[in-house]
Order: C-alpha cells, then structure tokens, then sequence
C-alpha cells in the first residue's frame, strides 16, 4: 500500500547535457548560434550587442539608445514598426542590461521569413527622432521618481553604488538631469559604434529551417559600420564602507541590503559556492527563510543570490521589514553568516538542497528558449562547454566540510557592504 506520509524517494540527475548550438561567423565578423528544436512552431531571435551600461560614453546614453531603437527608421515610422509587429502576432522587444543590450523577436515560424526584414532596418537604420527622445526622457524620468520612493529600490541604488563605486558602471546613480541632456547626436553616436552588426553575438532558437538560416545569413551579413569596441576603463573596488542608511520620510518599512563582491562565474569554486548560498538564502526552506520568517516573524520573504556579471560578480542579500524590526534582522543574517562558518552543514538538510537545485535546474531546461538561455550564459560569460554538466556533478558530490571551509573564506560578515533604506 502507498504510504503518503512518505515522500518518494530520490535519486542523483546524473549528467545532463544542453543541445549543441550550430555555430558560424558571417562575413561582416558577427556569430550567428542556432538551436533548432521543432517540437513547437515558434521561433525566437536575439541579437546581442555590446551597447549595455558598461558601454556607457555619458551615464543614461546606453539606456536611452535602446528604448528609442523601436520609435522608427529610415524606412518604417514607430507607429508602421508596431502595426507590422502586431499584425503578425509577434514580439519585439529591445532591453538595456549591465553589459549588453539585447533585440529579442518571439514569432511564429511561418511568419519569420516576414519579420526578419524588419529587425534588419531597426539595427541598421534607426533614427531616433527629437520628439521621441524627449518622450521617452519624461517618461524614464516619472518612471524613476515613482520607483524612489520605494524602500527597496532605494537600497538596491545605494547598495549598488557603495559596492562598486560611484564611477564604476555598475555603480552609476541614475541622473535625472543628466538624462534630459543626452542629445540626439549623443545618441546616433553610441547607435553607430554599440550597435554595429560585426560586434554582435546573434541566438536563435525553436523551429528553424534552412531557408530561416539562409535568411539570417544574408540579412545580417551585412554591416554599414565595423566600429571598435568602446574601451572602458573601471576604477578599483572601493573599501568596505560601513553601515550606510537611505532616509525614506514615512517609510513604515526597511529594506536591507547586505552583499559583497564575489568570484566570478569561471572560478573553480564557483559551483559549490552556489550551493553554499542557496544554503544561506536561496529557497523557501533556507536558513534566512526559517530563522527571520518562520522563527523571528520579521518579513514575508528575504533571498540570498549570487549575480554573475561580465566584469564583476556579486553574493546580495534582501529583505524588507517593519523598520523596527531591521537592526533585528541584520543581527540575525549576520548570526547565520557566522553559523555556516563555526558548525558544518547537517547531512539531512544539505541533502534536501541538493535534490533542490538539481530538480530546479530541469525544471529550467523545459522549454528550447531556457535551453538556449544557459547556452547564451556560457558564451557571454566565457564559460567552459561542460559548465552545466560538471555543475551538477560538484552539487551532488561536494561535502559539507568543504562548504565550510567555503563559509569561514567568504562570510565573514566584516567584509560584506551594508545598506538600510527607511525612515531616519
């Protein structure tokens, strides 16, 4: 008889790994990845560029020039360009990250021969109008301001600039009267040299056939510039600062923010530090979880997360409490930092976040998209072919010993930045 007190048994993934992409150069120096996969008849198309944040020549230009890609070209207006996009029943969407800014087409197959033009035109032949910049300036702005008043964007800003710095571009603080002086020229200038077809790493993936690729090949082939990348050139990390709090008048809530720089994704422990963190903070029954929500009653959720960037890494964790409460709390992160590095991990409860992560990591692998999105990772972040594979293996054999050892190397909480937004 099935006993449903008892959960079912589990077993190791063993090796799992991702679809090989079909790689080629085009002739302009672009590389063009596909990943065909026919079980649905969709097709997604992203072309990504080095023309993120890092890329910024004036803090806001990066953010500015891919908003306004869709508000018209030399050939379609931002009106045709939207009318054309959802007569088809597409996507097209353009969106400014940390390093990189992406052009992402979600179509069905048989309208991909159709689209492909279009994306064409936007790459090659925006013009970014006066009048539309200006909207797009107003609305950033309002946008921003609303978002200020929150708790948690304003120790996420403030996190961000004490832990890399006010001139890194990781750090940057958005400037609103910066912003409404970037100029037209400004703009076409990073266009021209951030979003030129010879720098760009172009994935598509879903039901793709040859005519598709054959399409992808002559179109964006070619390239009305070659530029160079921009050079960046970062500063230091600064100190460690101590403890750094926003005031939020009013604010019945804190939102904490406690984190440092981390190793970066290539680094031999980058697999078991992983594990270790998702330990501290990154499931519903994690440490935080149990001790500052189920025990202590301080909020309704905190997360700890390692972001893994093209130039920096970073371990953060996150909450937001009654501000009463928020001193509480940081003394209760630090007490499960601390935790981790006196008392080795019990075998029971590093077993559960084992078979989590392993059971997460398939359900990520579902669909072709979130397949090609760890392949996208790999190549963005430079990571072995094996990344995914071997991650599973170093989760499923890793000892508890070595996590500690891992603990008393990178939680001591004298080195993590600390930030609190509420009210004074």
């Amino acid at each position: 008889m099935l006993n449903r007190l008892a959960p079912p048994p589990t077993r190791p993934l063993g090796r799992v790994d991702l679809p090989s992409a079909q790689v080629s150069y085009l002739d302009n120096g672009a590389r063009l990845h596909i990943l065909p996969h026919s079980a649905q008849p969709v097709i997604r198309l992203q072309v990504v560029l080095p023309a993120g944040r890092w890329y910024d020549p004036s803090p806001g230009t990066s953010l500015l020039t891919a908003r306004a890609l869709l508000e018209g070209t030399r050939n379609r207006s931002a009106r045709q360009i939207a009318a054309e996009v959802a007569f088809y029943g597409a996507s097209l969407d353009c969106e400014q990250g940390f390093d990189r800014a992406t052009l992402t087409l979600y179509c069905l197959a048989r309208h991909f021969s159709q689209l492909l033009p279009l994306v064409q035109d936007v790459l090659l032949n925006a013009t970014f109008p006066p009048a539309e910049l200006d909207q797009i300036k107003t609305r950033t702005a309002q946008n921003i301001r609303v978002e200020r008043q929150k708790t948690s964007y304003q120790a996420s800003e403030r996190f961000a600039r004490n832990l890399y710095g006010s001139q890194h571009p990781y750090g940057v603080v958005f400037d609103e009267n910066a912003f409404r002086d970037i100029t037209p020229e400004a703009v076409h200038q990073f266009y021209q040299q951030a979003y030129a077809l010879s720098q760009a790493e172009i994935f598509a993936c879903g039901a793709l056939e040859d005519d598709h690729i054959k399409q992808i090949v002559d179109l964006f082939s070619y390239s009305t510039t070659t530029a160079q990348r921009i050079a960046v050139h970062a500063p230091a990390a600064p100190a460690v600062a101590a403890a750094d709090h926003v005031t939020v008048a009013d604010s019945l809530q804190a939102s904490i923010r406690i984190g440092r720089r981390w190793p970066d994704a290539q680094h031999p422990n980058t697999h078991q530090l992983q594990l270790l963190v998702k330990v501290l903070g990154g499931y519903f029954g994690s440490r935080l979880m149990k001790n500052i929500r189920e025990d202590k009653g301080l909020t309704y959720g905190i997360y700890a997360s390692i972001s893994h960037r093209e130039h920096a890494s970073s371990c953060v964790i996150g909450s937001d409490v009654n501000a009463a409460n928020a001193s509480v709390a940081v003394g209760e992160i630090h007490k499960e930092l601390i935790l981790l590095q006196q008392h080795e991990i019990p075998e029971d409860e590093l077993n559960t976040v084992k078979n989590y992560i392993q059971g997460k990591f398939l359900n990520e692998l579902g669909t072709v998209f979130e397949q090609a999105d760890k392949y996208r990772s790999i190549i963005l972040l430079n990571l072995p072919a094996n990344f995914y594979s071997s991650f599973l293996s170093e989760v499923e054999s890793v000892p508890a010993s070595q996590l500690q050892r891992l603990a008393q190397q990178y939680f001591n909480p004298a080195d993590f930045v600390h930030v609190t937004a509420g009210p004074a």
